[in-house]
């Protein structure tokens, strides 16, 4: 089985570390992982995202057409990314950043005001580790298997 995601953001929000956090986590659980960063030439400030791609066998391209879920800091993430998900893959948006808006209807949306929550444990760069916590219970995000990584 292969679970295909995206991390996206503004340049400086973390997605890329995100991203390899997962990837090593994933790793640490005997699958095959990729991590395939992108970022603008502005780095920070420009846009940024990865793919992370895990499965129980080998991967062959790093392309993902059609990603199971995304992790999305900003509004131009959405934008860029919301058409790429599979209809019943999951977005979560980091309503901190990202106001009202319309979605697709054919898609699971969670809002975590992950800017917000960082701050308030005086950590305002942490909210990429935000980022992760609406789908922690799953194997690949247990508490246990990031801080191992």
């Amino acid at each position: 089985m292969m679970v295909e995601m995206i991390c996206a953001g503004f340049g400086g929000q973390g997605v890329l570390t995100t991203g390899l956090i997962l990837a090593e986590a994933g790793m640490k659980l005997g699958m095959n992982v990729l991590w395939y960063p992108s970022y603008g030439s502005e780095m920070r400030g420009g846009t940024a995202n990865c793919t992370i791609k895990f499965s129980d066998k080998e991967i062959a391209s790093p392309c993902a057409k059609k990603i199971d879920i995304l992790m999305a800091m900003n509004a131009p993430a959405i934008d860029k990314f919301e058409s790429s998900l599979r209809p019943g893959g999951l977005l979560l948006v980091n309503s901190s950043l990202v106001h009202e808006r319309e979605y697709r209807d054919d898609i699971k949306v969670v809002k975590v005001p992950m800017t917000e929550i960082a701050a308030e444990h005086e950590n305002p760069k942490g909210a990429n580790i935000v980022m992760m916590a609406p789908w922690r219970p799953t194997p690949i995000c247990s508490p246990r298997t990031i801080w191992s990584a």
